[in-house]
């Protein structure tokens, strides 16, 4: 198994001591997997995306969509059937492919249309996470300032 050292980046960041964890989790999803079925990941935009799945030959009934904990599994089981094939070129194995999902995304949706199964993905920051301005005091509004800053070096609430 591959060791990665993510040691410089721990230096010039905070709190994103996770991420090792991901990317190990990633390794290991990625040694286990197979090609089958092939999927794409779109980008939809800035917070918008999707995984499209070939599906041919399975019908809602023969496919699950769970997400537990940020993990996104898609499960295909089709019902064997035996038919007088001469040739069958059309995969219809039983699949599991699972996907990490970052924090704050969410699944929105899924749809099957002519064997593609889509499943649409938004990301949605909390509004404390979204970027903000941050206000520099000067004049009058100073004296607030640091008597807020007062409060907090001091314990109490600001």
């Amino acid at each position: 198994m591959n060791t990665y050292d993510l040691t410089p980046l721990f230096r010039h960041s905070i709190g994103f001591d996770h991420l090792e964890d991901i990317f190990d989790s990633m390794v290991r999803l990625n040694s286990y997997s197979e090609n089958y079925p092939p999927y794409n990941i779109k980008s939809n935009g800035k917070n918008q995306y999707s995984i499209e799945l070939a599906v041919a030959g399975f019908d809602e009934k023969d496919l699950s969509i769970d997400l537990d904990n940020g993990q996104l599994t898609v499960v295909g089981n089709k019902e064997n059937t035996n038919g007088n094939f001469m040739h069958q070129g059309i995969a219809t194995r039983s699949f599991k492919r699972t996907f990490q999902l970052a924090e704050y995304v969410e699944v929105i949706g899924a749809g099957l249309i002519n064997g593609l199964l889509t499943i649409a993905l938004e990301k949605k920051l909390p509004e404390e996470l979204r970027p903000k301005k941050i206000e520099i005091s000067t004049g009058s509004n100073l004296k607030k300032f640091t008597d807020k800053i007062s409060k907090v070096i001091e314990g109490e609430k600001a």
